[in-house]
């Protein structure tokens, strides 16, 4: 009986530190985060986030792609929200996101009735996350349980949306490695890239790949001669910068594994689509996987979309809980 007990306490003690060295090392984010504190928050995004969708449907791809552009910068920390003032540079103002990230005004608003539902509960960085979650599933996504707890940044980083952003003339291997940077991987690259199953480009994002640069107008290689010729007449060698074209021309407001098809007939819109498909032979298995199988790309994008929601996030005392999305709160 003695030996029994001894045993079952040695058993207990073996497990103590395992579960606290597992507690220390975890970024505390989890979907019941505001449970408690303020339950209607994400019923709260989820509804503005439809009604901004149901009044332009490009919001949901603008709302997904303000998420990555927050997390790839300096965590998923609601940085990319912050405009100018005093020493804060905006990132806004950075090539990834000039004249082309959008969506702020939705967040304003979802901000603002949560701070009305719950004040100084619910963080900027949390919103964000939801939004892009509400946006994936309100075309046809998948959806998941967004781990939430994050807090939002004191400042911003110009320089870090400039160089840590995928470009869509980046090489595969530049690309790759702004993924592995952050704590994701080619599986993420590709199952990631599939967001652009939604929303659209500008003719300055992908006109390199129409009109080479020794001036003799031959197309890419790597791009369907008759998909070329059609965007030429939308995108001309000089001006029309901010034309927009539709990413996915089969479903372009319905997430779906259609992207994945276009890139097996050579008509992925940008450079950094395509080169899934041709640079690399493990990209490409997975870009015919994914074509092949809806299913297994809706639910590798929602692991691999919790995956990048958990770069490096400001938890605990760090941070702050912003008032208003734009600014720090002093």
């Amino acid at each position: 009986m003695v030996n029994s007990i001894k045993c079952l306490l040695l058993l207990s003690l073996a497990f103590v530190p395992f579960c606290h060295c597992k507690k220390e090392q975890g970024v505390n984010l989890y979907p019941q985060f505001y449970d408690q504190s303020c339950p209607k928050a994400q019923e709260i995004v989820k509804s503005i986030v439809a009604k901004a969708f149901a009044k332009d449907p490009r919001m949901a791809a603008s709302l997904l792609r303000l998420h990555f552009h927050d997390c790839f910068v300096k965590g998923c920390d609601g940085s990319v929200l912050l405009d100018s003032s005093g020493t804060i540079i905006s990132e806004k103002r950075s090539n990834p996101n000039r004249n082309s990230a959008r969506g702020f005004e939705v967040i304003d608003e979802i901000k603002s009735a949560i701070e009305k539902e719950c004040p100084h509960t619910v963080s900027c960085a949390d919103i964000l996350a939801i939004a892009a979650r509400d946006s994936t599933v309100l075309t046809g996504g998948p959806s998941w349980g967004v781990p939430l707890g994050r807090r939002d940044s004191l400042g911003a980083s110009l320089s870090g949306s400039n160089q840590n952003i995928p470009a869509p003339n980046n090489t595969f291997q530049t690309i790759l490695t702004k993924f592995k940077l952050k704590g994701l991987d080619i599986v993420d690259l590709v199952a990631l890239s599939g967001s652009h199953t939604i929303g659209d480009s500008r003719c300055t994002s992908f006109r390199q790949r129409l009109y080479n640069q020794t001036g003799n107008g031959k197309a890419d290689f790597t791009l369907d001669q008759s998909y070329a010729a059609k965007l030429r007449t939308q995108c001309p060698r000089s001006g029309g910068d901010q034309n927009l074209f539709v990413l996915d021309f089969v479903t372009p407001v319905k997430f779906d594994n259609n992207y994945f098809k276009n890139l097996l007939a050579f008509k992925g819109l940008l450079s950094s689509d395509e080169i899934l498909l041709t640079d690399n032979k493990e990209s490409e298995d997975l870009v015919k996987k994914y074509a092949e199988r809806n299913d297994l790309f809706f639910e590798q994008f929602a692991k691999s979309m919790v995956k990048m929601g958990n770069i490096t996030p400001l938890t605990g005392s760090r941070g702050e809980i912003r008032r208003i999305c734009r600014r720090i709160n002093n």
